[in-house]
This record gives structure tokens, sequence and C-alpha cells, in this order.
């Protein structure tokens, strides 16, 4: 059996269309849990009203992305555990296509699928890796998909919108933090969690068969437009509020300090530098160009 476990945040609109996907599966056997981080906006009664088979945790505080999903693979029942994003959909065939591949290798703990954005044109994802500068790569990230990525194969991990794993894989890496790691909240949690079960001898697997639609960024961006009014770029760190920047650097060096060798530190850090510059100026200079708009427009 496959739990899926969708963790929700005051998005209703895009919950009913992620569970309409997981309900219309050609894979039979599964359970739905939702898990509702104190949403405002009716979530909890919509999926009471039109889901009742489906499983609702209601949280009485924002509790993020790690800690919920924790609490949806402590209550799951199935040998495969699929998080997945509530502004994610799974084209019909995903949970079978997907499942098929943990066939070919027993230590295959984790199966990635084509996942594209919602234009159903745009890659977001085929397989997670650790990038030189130690960001999480998503392959293809906002690319056209031309066919560049028709080969089944192995890759370091699978994005964190939608992470389909063995049960045993997740029992094996937990730590003292949980299946996801709960000082992270929210950014690089699946990166870590990837990293762990890599130095624990487990691999993760891509199957294009298996196709997923992702909103990116539509549960976490909350800033449309940056201080001189244009839209922020793909790198979703121009899009997310002050407090969410703060967790996303936090996460980027706790990852680092959990997973990466003394040896791979020192090969990759001119390019961890280079990284560090380009974010420091971005975050200095939007502070002043955002405090040059404020005095201007008083």
């Amino acid at each position: 059996m496959i739990s899926v476990i969708i963790v929700n945040y005051n998005r209703k609109d895009l919950l009913k269309g992620c569970i309409d996907s997981v309900m219309t599966q050609s894979f039979g056997d599964k359970e739905v849990i939702v898990v509702d981080n104190s949403s405002l906006d009716a979530s909890s009664g919509m999926v009471n009203a039109m889901y009742p088979e489906v499983k609702l945790l209601q949280n009485t505080e924002n509790l993020f992305f790690c800690k919920a999903n924790n609490q949806g693979i402590k209550e799951a029942k199935g040998d495969f555990i699929l998080c997945l994003n509530s502004d994610c959909v799974l084209d019909k065939d995903y949970l079978k296509e997907a499942l098929s591949s943990f066939n070919l290798d027993k230590r295959i703990g984790m199966v990635s699928g084509k996942i594209f954005r919602t234009d159903k044109k745009t890659i977001d994802s085929t397989g997670l890796f650790v990038a030189r500068n130690r960001k999480p790569l998503e392959r293809g990230y906002g690319k056209l998909d031309k066919g560049q990525h028709e080969k089944p194969e192995y890759v370091f991990g699978v994005s964190g919108s939608c992470m389909l794993m063995k049960k045993v894989m997740l029992d094996d890496i937990k730590d003292k933090n949980g299946y996801f790691d709960e000082t992270f909240e929210i950014y690089y949690e699946d990166l870590d969690l990837c990293w762990r079960a890599q130095k624990k001898g487990w691999k993760a697997y891509y199957n294009p068969m298996a196709t997923a639609y992702h909103e990116r960024g539509a549960t976490a961006v909350i800033e449309n437009k940056d201080c001189f009014g244009l839209r922020p770029r793909n790198d979703i760190f121009r899009g997310i509020s002050d407090e969410l920047k703060k967790k996303y650097i936090r996460n980027r060096y706790k990852c680092m300090k959990k997973n990466d060798s003394i040896a791979g530190f020192l090969i990759n850090l001119p390019f961890i530098l280079l990284y560090e510059i380009k974010m420091y100026c971005y975050i200095i200079g939007n502070f002043f160009l955002t405090r040059i708009k404020r005095h201007s427009i008083i």
C-alpha cells in the first residue's frame, strides 16, 4: 500500500486538485492523509465534506513542512510513502509507474518521476542533485522539455514536491530530529533527507514514465514583486518573506554541516563562496533599495 501525505496551509483551491489527482490514480491500494497546519480558509471543512475517506490531521498552529510530514508518516500504514505538495497534481498513472521502479534494485529507496510546471511544457524536476555551490539542484529546472531526460536512471535524490519513498528507508535514516529534520522546518529538508539516505547506501531512481505537474512556490511565495516592482526570477529565494529567507539561509548551513565531508566542502569552496557573495549582495542591495523606495514614497 502507498500512503499519500499532503501537508496543507491555506490553499484549499490547490488542495482539492491535488487530492482529486490522487483519488483518480490507476493504482488502487492507497490511503490519503492530509495534515492541515491550522488553515484559516476552511480547508479542513472542505476535506471532511468532500473526501470522507481521507484521514485529516488538524494542527492548531503552522508546524511547517517537516514536522507536519513527520506527523503523517507516523500515522501511515503503507509500505511506501508519498509526501506530496498540495500544489502538485499527479498524472493518473503516476503511482503505478513510479512504484514499478522499486523492483529494479532492492537498494532503491526513493523514486522521482518527470515533474513539469503547470504549463506541461516546462520542466520542474527530473531528479534532485547537490550543486557544487551546495544548493539543491533540480535537474532540468525551468527548461522546456525537448526529450532530453527520457532515460530512466539513478539520480542523487528526489524533489520535495513529490517524494515517493520506501518506509523501511525512512525508518533506517530517521535520526533524533525525525524522518525529515524538524529543526529545518522548511527549505533544504528534501536535500538533507536524500543526502542522509545516500550516506546510508540507499539509491534514488528517475522514471520519466511517471509524470506530475507542480505549481512551483505556490505555497510559500508571498511577494509577487521586488522593491523595483519587478517579478522575481526563478530563484525561489527572491520571492519569499524575510522570515523564510532567514530559514533558507540557516538551513543551507545546517545541511552542509550535517552531510558534507571536509574534502567535499574544500573542493567546492570556491563555488560555495561565489554563491554566498551573490546571496548577500542581493540581500544588502534589496534592503537599501527598499528603504530608498519607501523614503521616496513618504
